[in-house]
């Protein structure tokens, strides 16, 4: 899944930004970038906790406070969608500050190919029980770098801004959180 939302044309974009100024202006109006996202940070976050009770209470909490700081939105380049995947990082991140139980990682065939190219393993399936409790080892931080960049197919620069971090940043989270995969994965090996 490629995110589209990086690739709007300038009439899309300007469009969006005029939605957004009159969502500031007007709660009310707030409804249109809500029926856009909702199903899209809904997913985000159901792949992640995989309850979608849990999923849509984070949810109703990311467009909540989308809502009351809407006026502290800026465009910096990025898209609306990356802040609202900000929002919904931290909340999501709130959540498992709280109850680091019930972390889960989901892993779909079609996108392990990618991780393990990364890793210079060849894939069978039996490694991928290997791999999936290896991802679950890691840091909420780390493990979110490797879903975002190979699970979600999200550029270094989407990932810095979900992140709040500078583009060069996310690009070393990702290979050091590589790098100590491949050390597990022999190790464990």
């Amino acid at each position: 899944m490629i995110n589209k939302e990086f690739h709007k044309t300038k009439r899309e974009i300007k469009s969006e930004l005029q939605e957004i100024e009159d969502a500031k202006k007007n709660p009310k109006r707030f409804e249109i970038l809500y029926n856009r996202y909702h199903e899209q940070i809904f997913r985000y976050l159901y792949s992640r906790v995989d309850n979608s009770h849990l999923a849509a209470d984070l949810t109703s909490q990311v467009f909540y406070k989308a809502l009351l700081n809407i006026d502290n939105y800026s465009f910096k380049g990025v898209p609306f969608a990356s802040w609202l995947y900000r929002i919904a990082y931290n909340e999501m991140n709130m959540h498992f500050r709280k109850d680091t139980k019930n972390r889960t990682v989901n892993i779909e065939s079609e996108h392990i190919g990618g991780l393990f190219e990364e890793l210079e393993e060849d894939y069978y399936s039996e490694e991928k029980e290997k791999l999936v409790k290896i991802l679950a080892g890691l840091s909420d931080e780390r493990l979110s770098v490797i879903e975002m960049r190979f699970f979600e197919k999200r550029s270094f620069k989407e990932i810095a801004e979900i992140m709040g971090i500078t583009e060069n940043n996310a690009k070393v989270k990702v290979y050091r959180t590589l790098d100590k995969l491949k050390k597990n994965f022999n190790i464990r090996a």
